[in-house]
């Protein structure tokens, strides 16, 4: 049996080849806490055996619906490729240590804007958010930029996993694998 952790990471490494923007751009559907549908892109910033991470502002639309509904579903799709992942199931927070190591990494100017971003409320104009960026660049000059305490990641634990791979007359191959007590079990679909 494949190992669907390890299949993802080779088609990333692959789409990394050939997509020419962002191969770890995905999808990312959240519900509203009446259960609308919620979807944006956002970009994977890690994925082992224990699920898909992104990080975010936890006060952003996004953050609120995770901490309302913690489930959510991803999407990848690579049209250099001609294929697609699909990941379903549950949130959990990354730890403060990962969110910190992540932040750490970023370029300072995204730092900044972590701070100064109150992402997904309405702005004034763009003068509001120019400005808040010039104050926290002087209140943190050349120092260390510490991680907002709104701003940390989160892992989709993945439940259903399922690959897709264009094919000639649209008989698509669509192989999905389920987690079950015992690891993960497959079983192709129709197109």
């Amino acid at each position: 049996m494949t190992d669907p952790h390890a299949l993802f990471a080779d088609w990333m490494a692959e789409a990394t080849k050939t997509e020419p923007n962002d191969p770890n751009a995905m999808c990312l559907a959240t519900a509203t806490p009446d259960g609308r549908p919620s979807a944006r892109m956002v970009l994977l910033k890690g994925q082992d055996a224990r699920g898909f991470v992104f990080y975010t502002n936890l006060d952003s639309r996004k953050g609120g619906e995770l901490a309302a509904n913690p489930r959510a579903a991803l999407c990848f799709h690579w049209k250099t490729l001609a294929r697609s992942v699909r990941v379903e199931g549950p949130v959990e927070p990354v730890t403060a240590e990962e969110a910190d190591a992540y932040f750490a990494t970023r370029a300072r100017p995204s730092r900044i804007g972590a701070w100064a971003s109150k992402q997904s409320r309405p702005l004034e104009g763009r003068w509001a958010l120019e400005k808040a960026v010039a104050e926290y660049t002087l209140k943190f000059g050349l120092g260390e930029i510490p991680r907002p305490p709104h701003w940390s990641g989160f892992r989709v634990l993945p439940e259903r996993i399922e690959f897709w791979r264009d094919m000639p007359f649209r008989l698509h191959e669509r192989r999905v694998f389920h987690r079950t007590d015992e690891g993960w079990r497959e079983e192709l679909l129709y197109p």
